[in-house]
């Protein structure tokens, strides 16, 4: 298991003090072994083996958010089930001694078997096989009283319903502690979309779709739309818009931004949004204005997807001062090197900031050296 640089830099540090929360954000979801094979010409067929040239392993699942947010400097707890296998014995070594990830809410479960996805990469895109059982308890339930926390993040399609004032989930229990709730939701393979999921966002402070699952569950035909729709329901509505960027509005301040993706070389989507996520948390929790908070989250997205592998591709603070110094100081005078330049001419504030040996891509996996090439 590759070494954690000991320098973290704390992006919310000016605004720590006494009775304060004790993480500033808490997860809870499945933890999965993510192995990855990557540079395969063709899709395996049939009777046939395939070579891969290069192969990673890392936890996934909740865990590639759960990362993503502790590499971007915030105290970062997650509660997951976790088996008695060496699977589970690598993803909670991994969590919790390499990145730095707090279980104290995760529990072990004797003979209940790690979830695990193989993930092969080909042609720009991938596949997956994945095998694994539900937790053996259900969140409330294992998790009790959430930690207090500045913010939690959640699946709208895997939690309990929100405001049951029957049964009060961890989410509610969190929020009655003061914590902000971003919410997110996947594919609904049903096909239905029940607007009742929507329902749930008066008990949200943020919600963070693709532009797919907005225009679906909003009855829409375009992000645009969907966002303004999205944004009569939550305080802050963020549509998420592949290739063409990202929109939001902030009810709280009344700012309606767009940005434009970055021009990079996507090789790997899975875990992008989580990235993307965990961006937008640091910048709404530190308080930067909204233009700020989605361009930084699209810069974390864009860093993540240029290289294999969910967990594996989530950027610290080391990556981002990197990719800031190397376009500040770039002699390329295009057009879009300028834009560049202009849209993140905030980060020039923060990145002095970052100290030297901060937080970077670790390389997490079983054979102690993940067998993929960086880019």
């Amino acid at each position: 298991m590759a070494d954690m640089p000991d320098t973290t830099y704390d992006p919310l540090a000016g605004q720590r003090g006494p009775g304060g929360a004790e993480f500033d954000v808490f997860v809870w979801g499945t933890v999965f072994l993510d192995i990855i094979f990557t540079g395969l010409a063709d899709a395996p067929a049939g009777g046939t083996e395939v070579w891969a040239d290069g192969m990673g392993s890392s936890p996934g699942g909740i865990a590639n958010l759960a990362i993503a947010a502790s590499r971007l400097g915030l105290r970062t707890s997650l509660a997951a089930a976790f088996g008695d296998d060496d699977y589970a014995d690598f993803c909670w070594r991994t969590l919790s001694e390499q990145e730095h990830v707090d279980l104290g809410r995760s529990r072990r479960f004797d003979n209940w078997h790690s979830p695990v996805t193989v993930s092969a990469a080909y042609g720009g895109d991938r596949s997956m096989v994945t095998h694994g059982h539900p937790s053996p308890l259900p969140a409330t339930e294992m998790i009790g009283q959430p930690p207090r926390s500045r913010a939690v993040i959640v699946d709208l399609g895997e939690i309990e319903p929100l405001g049951d004032p029957d049964r009060a989930s961890w989410v509610d229990l969190a929020r009655k502690e003061d914590a902000k709730v971003f919410a997110d939701v996947g594919w609904d393979g049903s096909g239905a979309w029940s607007t009742s999921v929507l329902d749930q966002l008066e008990h949200c402070d943020a919600f963070l779709p693709n532009a797919g699952e907005a225009m679906a569950y909003t009855r829409t035909d375009t992000a645009q739309n969907a966002l303004y729709a999205l944004a009569d329901r939550v305080p802050l509505a963020v549509v998420t818009n592949g290739a063409e960027g990202a929109l939001a509005i902030d009810a709280t301040t009344g700012e309606e931004v767009s940005v434009p993706a970055l021009r990079v070389p996507a090789l790997d989507p899975t875990g992008a949004g989580d990235v993307f996520g965990a961006g937008l948390v640091v910048g709404t929790l530190a308080g930067w204005p909204l233009e700020h908070r989605l361009a930084f989250a699209t810069l974390c997205s864009a860093l993540a997807v240029q290289q294999f592998g969910g967990s594996l591709a989530a950027p610290g603070w080391g990556d981002i001062a990197d990719w800031w110094h190397d376009l500040r100081d770039s002699t390329d005078q295009s057009s879009y090197s300028r834009s560049l330049r202009r849209r993140y001419a905030f980060l020039d504030e923060i990145v002095p900031t970052v100290p030297v040996g901060a937080v970077r891509r670790a390389a997490a996996t079983i054979a102690r050296n993940a067998d993929v090439t960086p880019i």
